[in-house]
Formats: structure tokens, sequence, C-alpha cells
């Protein structure tokens, strides 16, 4: 959650004590806020690094060369 979404909430329940529909505001935007990425590609929530970085490249490759590594045996296995 990103400071300006954080000052955004304190604003709003601020203004919540004189109108309680502000409070709803904050509680949306807090929900809005803290929601999870629903790019599976994408690991910035995680602790592979921030997207774009090289340890976010090597993560993926790794895991993509593990993936091949099983299916070729898999294939071969099938051929036996």
């Amino acid at each position: 959650m990103g400071y300006l979404s954080v000052v955004g909430i304190v604003v709003l329940v601020v203004l919540g004590f004189g109108n309680h529909i502000w409070w709803l505001a904050a509680a949306a935007l807090y929900l809005y806020a803290s929601r999870p990425s629903e790019n599976p590609e994408n690991p910035q929530n995680s602790q592979h690094g921030r997207p774009g970085t090289y340890q976010a490249y090597r993560w993926r490759r790794d895991r993509q060369a593990r993936w091949e590594r099983r299916y070729q045996r898999e294939r071969a296995r099938r051929w036996i």
C-alpha cells in the first residue's frame, strides 16, 4: 500500500467524524489498496524481488528450467 493510499485513508477517517459515509469510503479504499496483485507473473508481493529486477528474472528463468526438465523426463519415460 502506497503512501498516497495511507494519507487518503487517514483523511477519509478524519472526515468520517462529521459524516459516517466517509468511513465507508475509507474502508473501501483500504480494501482496494491492500488487495494482492492478480498477475501471476508479477512477483511483486513475494520474496523473489521486484518486477524487472535481475533477481526476478533469475527466479522466472530457473522456474521455467525446472518445468522443462520435469516435462522432458516425463516425455522420456513414455517412450521407454
